[in-house]
């Protein structure tokens, strides 16, 4: 009878193993996935203040720019200030971002990124630019990163500007 017992304790012993094993390779193996806004930040050149035209823009590095998502009701689900790099350009891993109702709170529907903040004194003025100063809708442009436990489903934002505040009348 003793012995019974053991048999049944070494049995749920193992079993008990195997399913925790299970659990941990199942985590092993599930992928990360994650939203990626993408956008690059400029200063417009005077000669094309009032206009959309990117001719002659320089890169910004290390601008601030937000991300909002909101609910299909309109409440803020996600928001973060991300900084561009050397070359002005945006990579916002949107951690952290739930999507409630797959269809009316998906990201091409919810996000928008604006510019927050030039740190070039001499272009620091916010620009409407790709709707910049009530936020730039994001687009889908089947774009993906994909790693062995990692994928990126990547959105973009149109560029995104500042301009100069010291540019003459005689510019535009």
């Amino acid at each position: 009878m003793a012995m019974m017992h053991f048999s049944i304790l070494s049995l749920l012993i193992v079993a008990f193993t195997y399913a925790e094993a299970d659990e941990h390779v199942a985590h092993a193996t599930e992928k990360k996935l994650e939203v990626v806004v993408e956008a690059t930040v400029y200063c417009q050149s005077c000669e094309h203040f009032g206009t959309w035209s990117m001719i002659g823009a320089k890169p910004i590095p290390s601008a601030k720019v937000s991300v909002t998502c909101k609910t299909h009701k309109g409440q803020v689900s996600y928001y973060k200030v991300f900084e561009t790099d050397k070359n002005g350009y945006l990579y916002a891993p949107l951690e952290g971002f739930k999507i409630k109702h797959y269809i009316l709170d998906h990201p091409l529907q919810s996000c928008f990124v604006k510019p927050v903040w030039s740190p070039v004194e001499s272009c620091s003025l916010l620009s409407n630019i790709n709707y910049g100063l009530n936020g730039a809708p994001i687009r889908y442009e089947d774009k993906r990163l994909i790693g062995s436990r990692y994928e990126a489903i990547i959105y973009a934002a149109g560029p995104l500007a500042f301009r100069p505040s010291n540019c003459s009348k005689s510019h535009y």
